[in-house]
């Protein structure tokens, strides 16, 4: 049969078979899912039912204790493939983890217990579950689910950042009703919402990388000011802003340099160039090294407004039953920031408590400033130490609100916003 020009028949297929794979991101992949034993497993059924409406190929895999709280039959049933919990069938055959690990596109961790999530970042390995997540080559979601003490409790956060250092995705548990019947931070995240972030992974890749070619300087977490050789000033800011930041300025093709103060958090990126800080004044003399060269400046970390005005050689020791410290005040390296802005998109952050939008619009002003990320430590889930932010967006007359999210989507929330500003 004779097509006439070819080439513009293939040009429009392939642009057909782009537009449906913008449309149907989890088409054709295939999604090991990793269920462990808690409470919340009930809802793995809908996550597997709707992976696979949405086209997906998806292998369950169970931890032993799993399977007080799911059916197989239904699990197996819901994703056409057998479900493996144990390292040998019924027949004897080895269920090879590797294998396993190696096919999947992306490993997905739900529910995540606290005794899964500690097994996986200090290199537990007693279970095919465990055994699959460690052969893993791909990128790894890990949704946890626990009562709000479990979920708060200072181990668990700190795993959690463990995971982040890794490079896994996060996917914070919610806010409610648990099973125990206390009201708090610990429900599994909803089977639709774990599906968005899927999509939203596998759909990065196909986008413009939109900051390509542009140079982003950002700042994050404490600052802490020394009193003596032991004892410091400093605040509860743990970086992880600035570090979903990074991570999304890099993965949209940008240059980024990281300066960061005191935290747990690591970033390997080929994009971006971490440098480790600890008093306000090492934060100023970095910043202004590379401030006249990017395009973007994202001021995150919490400095300290004050420091000892004198720091002791040796440790101080106890005497009196008060103790007087003199402070002075630190640079305000924002404000230098604005003063000395000659083509930069600059943006700051407020962490209020009253009369947030007022006082955020006068700093935006005062510091001369491009955008300001405003959030509330009234509004639950927000804040330092968190996984989730909830944040208004303030640039000239704009205000724009978002619901609470992740800190990656956050992120991404703030350089879609910021690209709409920027000279074409």
């Amino acid at each position: 049969m004779f097509l006439g020009n070819s080439s513009g028949l293939y040009s429009k297929i392939s642009n057909f078979v782009a537009l449906i794979l913008l449309l149907m991101p989890l088409a054709d992949k295939k999604i090991v899912l990793i269920v462990s034993g808690g409470i919340a497993a009930y809802k793995i059924n809908y996550l597997v039912r709707g992976l696979v409406k949405k086209g997906s190929e998806v292998r369950v895999v169970l931890t032993p204790s799993a399977r007080n709280f799911v059916s197989e039959l239904t699990l197996s049933t819901l994703s056409k493939n057998p479900v493996l919990s144990e390292f040998y069938d019924a027949q004897g055959v080895w269920n090879n983890h590797v294998e396993i690990a190696l096919w999947a596109d992306a490993i997905v961790v739900a529910p995540c217990t606290a005794n899964t999530l500690s097994k996986m970042v200090h290199g537990g390995c007693d279970n095919l579950a465990l055994a699959v997540y460690m052969s893993a080559k791909c990128q790894v979601f890990i949704a946890p689910a626990m009562d709000l003490d479990m979920y708060s409790h200072p181990s668990t956060a700190q795993n959690i950042e463990i995971a982040e250092s890794y490079g896994h995705s996060i996917i914070p548990a919610q806010y409610g009703e648990l099973a125990s019947g206390l009201i708090g931070q610990g429900r599994l995240e909803e089977p639709e919402k774990i599906i968005e972030h899927l999509e939203s992974f596998f759909l990065r890749p196909r986008l413009v990388m939109d900051l390509a070619g542009k140079k982003v300087l950002i700042t994050a977490g404490p600052t802490y000011e020394a009193i003596d050789p032991v004892r410091f000033i400093g605040n509860h800011s743990s970086g992880k802003m600035g570090f979903a930041l990074a991570r999304q300025a890099a993965s949209r093709g940008a240059q980024v340099v990281l300066i960061s103060g005191p935290t747990v958090l690591e970033l390997e990126h080929p994009h971006v160039k971490v440098i480790s800080v600890s008093s306000a004044r090492e934060m100023q003399s970095e910043v202004f090294k590379y401030y006249d060269s990017v395009q973007i400046a994202i001021a995150s970390a919490a400095v300290a407004d004050y420091a000892p005005k004198v720091v002791a050689d040796e440790k101080i020791k106890k005497s009196e039953d008060t103790m007087l410290i003199e402070l002075v005040k630190n640079p305000d390296i924002l404000m230098e920031m604005g003063q000395k802005k000659k083509e930069q998109f600059l943006v700051g952050f407020a962490l209020e408590t009253q009369d947030e939008v007022k006082n955020a619009q006068s700093k935006l002003v005062r510091k001369n400033l491009d955008l300001i990320v405003l959030n509330s430590l009234r509004d639950q889930g927000a804040g330092f130490k968190e996984d989730t932010n909830k944040i208004r967006l303030l640039s000239g007359d704009k205000q724009i609100e978002f619901d609470l999210k992740s800190k990656d989507e956050v992120a991404k929330d703030i350089f879609d916003f910021i690209l709409t500003r920027l000279p074409s």
